[in-house]
């Protein structure tokens, strides 16, 4: 038989640890940065080498190939740096909440 005090929908979710937050964000800040440094040194280099063409279509094209490969590395990196400043409010939500918890006394009514 099945037992009517349980309930077979309700999920747990696991407890967030702040350290754990402002590790993942630690690493996703890294991320953020190195992937920012790696858009830079394509910027650079996309810069550095002129297209060199007699063909209009073909200079078009090169151009916005180049544009669209750095406006996505610098989503990406923006991506990493939204992500660790979540992380990082996440984990002072949940320092906040811990002293909350604490803070209140057993209601005994």
């Amino acid at each position: 038989m099945t037992n009517s005090n349980s309930k077979p929908n309700e999920k747990t979710t696991p407890k967030v640890n702040p350290l754990q937050c402002l590790a993942s964000a630690t690493i996703s800040g890294g991320l953020a940065i190195l992937i920012y440094l790696l858009m830079q040194s394509i910027a650079d280099k996309f810069a550095s080498k002129p297209i060199i063409s007699d063909n209009f279509l073909v200079v078009n094209i090169s151009v916005a190939v180049r544009t669209l490969v750095v406006a996505f590395i610098a989503f990406v990196a923006c991506v990493c740096a939204m992500v660790t400043l979540g992380l990082i409010s996440l984990a002072i939500q949940t320092i906040i909440q811990g002293f909350n918890n604490k803070d209140m006394p057993p209601n005994e009514s």
